[in-house]
């Protein structure tokens, strides 16, 4: 095995991080070295790694000089510890409880980059250490997961007592690709297969293994909705995003970010289901509506026993009749569609509901807000909320805008792709 594992008096189980509320708190007692307490934005603190947490409440921020946690609604800084020299290039929440994954990065890394860190904010101290041969390339946690992405393998460990349950090998994975689900009664994985354009679906509870092979071209990126039953994929080539139902890999629904190609820098699928979004190097968040019947959605559904809103398909996965709804949706589809057996299957492919430009200067990740709002985050520092008409779609309208931390990225004209 080419992993080693050690722990200091335990893993104690995560509770709410009651010191992310308090800006600029220092640890009682140091591992990372002595702070830093006057490390400022001045100082040109490079932005090395920014993520969702779990629910998109907050997200995480690795710098060259330590890691910060934001609140999206309202927006505000909660939490930073400033180093001296030490950067995190991942640094991985697990909603919003005490427990932190923390892995090395930049030029003068806190850690190496072989090593993660479990680090528990109410002990003040980490409480676990995985080492590996190669460098780490992901970390991603549930409650009761540790999941670590190296570029050829992914190790599973158990939270409570950190033990190796599961070894997956993967296709090269320089970018670290692998998602889980959140709900406590499904155990998703999903992560690049050990083919071109495949992906492998891990349900560890009903211990079922299923390949899906969603493009021709190699995997650019991937996500789960929260119970893991729809997978959303986008290949290198960054035209086409494709559903599918992990349960039995059927494809369920097909939607074009563009005709170019162009790099998926990210996806999010919606709490509801019904919306994706999708962020890319032009410059363009897209927002895609769904096909996928949910509970509650129109009047036959309301039938269904009084079920909580969900989706279908939780009772019947393998029923595309439960799966997608009878509507095609509000994409818009070419007008040229009589002509499909002439022209390039492009035009009468699912277009983006909804738009919202963004400069072409950075990397941007996606995740969805409150009320029919799209949160984006920019490796330039920047927070972006934004609004959409979900009966007529179009340009989405900005609602708020926040430089959170100052770069030296020179920040172009918007683009209007």
């Amino acid at each position: 095995m080419s992993s080693t594992v050690s722990t200091s008096h335990g893993v104690h189980p995560p509770m709410r991080l009651s010191s992310l509320e308090s800006p600029h708190s220092q640890p009682s007692s140091v591992p990372f070295g002595q702070p830093e307490s006057d490390v400022n934005d001045a100082e040109q603190t490079e932005l090395l790694s920014v993520s969702w947490n779990q629910d998109y409440g907050c997200f995480s921020a690795g710098t060259s000089h330590g890691f910060r946690i934001y609140n999206c609604n309202p927006f505000k800084e909660t939490f930073r510890r400033d180093l001296k020299s030490g950067g995190f290039g991942i640094v991985e929440m697990l909603f919003r409880c005490n427990i932190l994954a923390l892995v090395g990065g930049g030029a003068n890394p806190q850690y190496p980059p072989n090593k993660v860190m479990i680090w528990d904010d109410h002990q003040s101290r980490c409480i676990g250490e995985f080492a590996f041969r190669s460098d780490v390339r992901a970390v991603k946690l549930r409650r009761d997961r540790i999941v670590v992405v190296l570029e050829h393998k992914i190790y599973v460990y158990n939270f409570t007592d950190l033990k190796l349950l599961h070894q997956i090998e993967t296709l090269a994975n320089p970018k670290g690709l692998c998602c889980l689900s959140h709900q406590s009664n499904t155990s998703v994985l999903a992560c690049p297969g050990l083919q071109r354009g495949q992906v492998r679906v891990e349900h560890f509870g009903l211990k079922v293994t299923k390949f899906i092979s969603a493009h021709d071209s190699n995997i650019a990126c991937l996500t789960l909705t929260m119970d893991g039953l729809l997978l959303a994929t986008a290949s290198v080539k960054g035209t086409l995003i494709r559903i599918f139902n992990t349960m039995d890999g059927t494809r369920l629904q097909e939607v074009r970010r563009g005709v170019d190609k162009a790099e998926i820098y990210s996806m999010a699928l919606s709490p509801t289901v019904q919306w994706l979004a999708v962020s890319s190097d032009k410059g363009t968040v897209h927002l895609f509506s769904l096909r996928v019947r949910v509970v509650g959605e129109d009047a036959s559904d309301q039938n269904m026993s009084g079920q909580a809103p969900g989706m279908v398909h939780q009772n019947s996965s393998t029923s595309l009749d439960a799966l997608i709804s009878p509507s095609t949706g509000a994409n818009a589809s070419s007008s040229l569609a009589f002509m499909r057996g002439v022209l390039p299957k492009y035009f009468s492919s699912e277009w983006s509901f909804a738009q919202f430009h963004l400069p072409e200067v950075t990397r941007y990740i996606v995740a969805f807000g409150s009320q029919n709002s799209v949160m984006v985050v920019g490796m330039d520092g920047s927070f972006y909320r934004c609004s959409f008409d979900h009966v007529n779609g179009g340009e989405m309208e900005q609602q708020e805008y926040v430089r959170f931390l100052k770069t030296n990225i020179h920040r172009p004209r918007a683009a209007t792709t």
